[in-house]
């Protein structure tokens, strides 16, 4: 196993390891950070200011659905909501439509997922990091960088490679919930290459982390169901994100069920350490970069 600073996001992997930039900040009680391959020798000023400029984006739309969302903040929309003082038919169209897709998610993972509390409050954590991701990865592509890794907290999400224009992946590393300075393995995720081009995200759920936003939803097994952790790899990170906190709360049953729908691979740390893994996470990540 190899030791790490931070859960998630680009791993070392050989001594041929592109060289990186990243700005890094906090938000939604996380930290969040943005890398970019190096800047070219031949327009470095520029490639600096265009990551400034990109993290800055990114920052400000992270902080705005904080500001919406969080339970922690009583001055929020959603502790509004929350305490009673606003009906969730009165909130704004953000707060409305994330709570539909979250209604949605919960239809589809036969309620493993749930944008309720078991006392009744609305609580969209579950869904708002990945959704933050999700804006802030088409923010990224419409001011016109490529080749990025966004990691908040852990998940991540990528476009194209560390190494432009090659086939060569980001990784993305998994942590051992028995030991947060060690990886239980590493995901190939981007890269210009069929093989590797299909996921771009990548989320964990465990009660180590992220307890608080699983509940079972009257599920058999109840928070943490047969898994200490949970991480899956999609095409987008709402997907990844909503079935890893669905598969941690409905447990094997959900497993097969997320496995057998969607095209996700999945890699679940069981109560007792032992592993279940999709294909994608048995092949070695240096076998597809």
């Amino acid at each position: 196993m190899q030791p790490i600073s931070s859960p998630g996001g680009p791993l070392q992997s050989d001594n041929k390891e592109p060289r990186l930039r990243s700005r890094i900040f906090t938000s939604m009680g996380t930290v969040v950070s943005l890398a970019v391959p190096a800047a070219p020798a031949t327009a470095p000023q520029a490639a600096v200011d265009e990551l400034e400029a990109a993290t800055a984006v990114v920052e400000k739309l992270f902080n705005g659905l904080d500001r919406t969302f969080s339970l922690y903040r009583p001055d929020s929309e959603a502790s509004a909501v929350a305490r009673g003082e606003l009906a969730l038919t009165d909130a704004s169209a953000d707060m409305r439509r994330l709570y539909v897709e979250a209604s949605e998610w919960r239809t589809l993972t036969d309620g493993a997922f749930t944008a309720e509390r078991p006392d009744g409050v609305v609580d969209l954590a579950g869904i708002v990091k990945g959704h933050a991701m999700r804006e802030a990865g088409t923010s990224l592509l419409a001011l016109g960088l490529k080749d990025w890794c966004l990691n908040a907290g852990g998940d991540v999400l990528v476009d194209g490679s560390p190494t432009p224009s090659s086939a060569r992946p980001w990784l993305a590393g998994v942590v051992d919930p028995a030991d947060r300075t060690t990886l239980l393995t590493s995901f190939p995720l981007g890269g210009y290459s069929l093989v590797n081009a299909g996921k771009r995200a990548l989320a964990t759920s465990g009660t180590s982390e992220r307890g608080h936003h699983i509940w079972s939803a009257g599920l058999q097994g109840g928070q943490g169901a047969g898994f200490l952790q949970v991480s899956v790899a999609s095409a987008d990170i709402v997907t990844a994100d909503v079935l890893a906190t669905a598969i941690m709360a409905g447990g094997a049953r959900t497993l097969a069920l997320a496995t057998a729908r969607w095209d996700v691979e999945v890699l679940a740390v069981k109560n007792d350490g032992g592993l279940l893994a999709t294909p994608g996470f048995r092949k070695p990540a240096a076998q597809n970069s």
